[in-house]
């Protein structure tokens, strides 16, 4: 591996990519394979929570999101994805992007910010799915309690393995969680259509608490449909597949990925809202249940309550990956950028097989001691990713070469920051005010 700076990389024109330089045999199956997996991404652990949170303003609020939030997520990340291929030079990544166009010392910034503020969520699904599983063991199969040091090093040991051999294999065990996941959302979706009372609709709000609950809720659905951290390597991955066309095939997948999301979750935590009424969510939330654990206790089916970890497990394991993909990146950019002779001593293979032990490290230690401040740390990384995936890529439109033929789509741009903003803020009230 070359000591050459990304920067310095940057200048040369003579590395263009003009083809792929691997063209996938099945194109179709392999741009799905992404959607699959940037939705797996996006639908984490909080897919059972979404519901309580999403329809605590009630529906008006949340009719206006639902018409908000799927052109919102689809245009910030396909700003995002072509921040990434704007370089020209072969396999830069989000983090070199950031150097070869703001320098070394803006470039580290952006790369030390874009981990730090993913490093949390990893480490929530770490220590989530173990516990998960730890309960759904003990409580729903009634077996026996494993210690939490050798639980936590066969299901972690297991994703990391996963990652450890490539986005190929990642995409096959994702899609082969995903599937399923979509699959049981649509399945309780339908399920609770009988239980719906439409008399939610016969609210008026008045415009100020309409406007304010819509506020409140923007960060929740951003963030339940963000896939942000896989967006860079996805992206690179499209540029490998599709060379010059990477951009628009790119921009295909992510709206494939973002109708999924759209139509899966959305009609998912509609049904709930409508099923469980105002009354019932704030009863879930104050007993700080999942709706499925709720459901399950209101309804007396078990299954409702047995189906809640296996679909919480499944989302907790895709997530995981597609974070994981943002990590590591940076990871590997800050060890690339402060020990070049190191970096090129130790091979593109030793850098990768050194950033995954030092990541498996963090969280197995993580998932073992628990600790209680880690939610606090992920809600205060929130605003840091929103600010990634809203404001860098619009910066980046009006001050990277390589983008300005997006310029004067002053619409686009402009919904996707303003409404950046707003989602930022009304993150930022919350994690303050404990609204």
């Amino acid at each position: 591996m070359s000591a050459q700076s990304p920067a310095e990389q940057g200048g040369s024109t003579a590395a263009v990519i003009e083809e792929p330089a691997n063209p996938p045999e099945h194109p179709k199956r392999f741009n799905m394979s992404w959607a699959i997996s940037l939705f797996g991404t996006a639908v984490g652990a909080g897919i059972l929570l979404l519901p309580i949170s999403a329809g605590a303003g009630g529906v008006w609020p949340l009719l206006i999101i639902t018409i908000i939030i799927g052109p919102l997520a689809f245009l910030a990340h396909r700003a995002l994805s072509r921040f990434v291929l704007s370089s020209r030079v072969p396999g830069s990544d989000i983090t070199m992007v950031a150097e070869q166009n703001y320098g070394r010392v803006w470039g580290m910034v952006i790369t030390i910010v874009y981990f730090l503020a993913i490093l949390p969520f990893v480490l929530v699904y770490g220590v989530a799915i173990t516990s998960t599983v730890d309960s759904f063991l003990v409580n729903q199969l009634h077996g026996p309690e494993i210690p939490r040091w050798l639980l936590a090093l066969v299901l972690i040991g297991a994703m990391m393995a996963v990652m450890f051999f490539g986005l190929n294999l990642m995409l096959k065990v994702t899609s082969f969680l995903v599937w399923p996941l979509i699959a049981a959302l649509a399945f309780f979706t339908l399920y609770l259509i009988p239980m719906w009372d439409l008399s939610a609709f016969s609210a008026r709000p008045t415009v100020g608490s309409l406007v304010f609950s819509v506020w409140l809720s923007i960060p929740v659905l951003v963030f339940a449909f963000s896939h942000t951290p896989a967006i860079s390597q996805f992206s690179l991955s499209m540029r490998d597949a599709y060379g010059d066309r990477a951009e628009q095939e790119a921009s295909r997948t992510l709206r494939v990925a973002n109708i999924l999301l759209v139509i899966f979750t959305m009609a998912f935590v509609w049904s709930c809202v409508l099923a469980m009424g105002p009354s019932k969510l704030a009863e879930a939330r104050a007993q700080n249940l999942t709706v499925l654990s709720y459901l399950a206790n209101d309804t007396g089916v078990a299954i409702i309550g047995i189906m809640g970890p296996i679909i919480a497990i499944c989302a907790i394991t895709s997530s995981f990956f597609g974070h994981y993909l943002g990590v590591a990146e940076g990871v590997v950019a800050m060890i690339r950028d402060s020990a070049p002779r190191f970096t090129e001593r130790l091979g593109e293979k030793g850098v990768k097989y050194l950033v995954a032990a030092i990541i498996f490290a963090i969280v197995y230690v993580t998932a073992v001691v628990n600790p209680q401040i880690l939610d606090l740390i992920e809600s205060m990384s929130g605003p840091v990713l929103a600010a990634i995936l809203f404001v860098l890529p619009i910066v980046g439109i009006y001050t990277i070469p390589g983008l300005t033929k997006y310029r004067r789509d002053y619409l686009r741009n402009g919904f996707v920051l303003i409404f950046g903003l707003i989602a930022i803020s009304g993150v930022l009230f919350t994690l303050f005010t404990g609204a």
